[in-house]
């Protein structure tokens, strides 16, 4: 029980803090609950499918070479888990009438990938134990959120643009980008120090995402 709580409470800490941001216009806890279940389940789904398709693709055999990590973190990893989470977004949440501002994509991005995060947390815990979780709590997991917030930022834009196409694409883009980034700089921790950039690269992410929330609340079509 200790395990699963630990597992589980960064993303729950999170998901409320995003909440609470939504200031004006506060999203159905039933539509949000159906968004963080099909991260858990559909975007767990499709990360799996399609990272064994592309691993077949793109086999990558050699631990130390740059260039295979690379793909490893911007392909096979980023590319596909943000490409998983951002369907859901577009043809799930974006089409709803509840997704009635442009705040509302960060909202709904931050609770599919917070589905994702969860899963995958509690995986990473059971399997790996109380400093594995306490460390991801810190790390991973603050960093699915900030991938969700750049990717729903965007999305949040297009749902009220006739740029629609190039707005969703940029949102996927930018946290494909970032989590790419962030998963290479510790996928080749065999250069001594390298690690740094993942953090650097998160601390960039928060500092992005913090500015997007911001700007989205002062747009607010609901703000009095």
């Amino acid at each position: 029980m200790n395990l699963l709580l630990l597992a589980i409470a960064p993303a729950t800490i999170i998901i409320l803090y995003i909440y609470f941001k939504d200031k004006f216009e506060k999203e159905p806890i039933s539509f949000l609950l159906k968004n963080f279940l099909l991260g858990l389940t559909l975007s767990i789904l499709m990360t799996t499918v399609l990272g064994g398709l592309i691993g077949k693709i793109i086999p990558l055999t050699i631990q130390t070479s740059i260039y295979q990590q690379f793909l490893k973190a911007f392909i096979v990893v980023a590319l596909v888990e943000e490409f998983s989470k951002y369907i859901i977004v577009r043809y799930y949440s974006q089409r709803n009438k509840e997704f009635n501002e442009p705040f509302d994509g960060i909202v709904y991005a931050v609770m599919v990938s917070m589905g994702f995060a969860t899963l995958e947390n509690v995986l990473y815990v059971y399997q790996y134990g109380v400093s594995t979780g306490v460390l991801r709590a810190f790390t991973a997991v603050p960093a699915h959120a900030v991938f969700a917030i750049l990717m729903g930022y965007f999305m949040g834009k297009a749902k009220f643009s006739k740029n629609r196409v190039v707005l969703n694409l940029t949102g996927l883009f930018f946290a494909t980008l970032f989590h790419g980034a962030y998963d290479f700089f510790l996928f080749i921790n065999f250069i001594p120090g390298i690690s740094i950039g993942a953090f650097i690269s998160l601390i960039i992410g928060v500092f992005l995402s913090k500015k997007a929330i911001k700007k989205h609340q002062q747009g607010s079509i609901f703000r009095v």
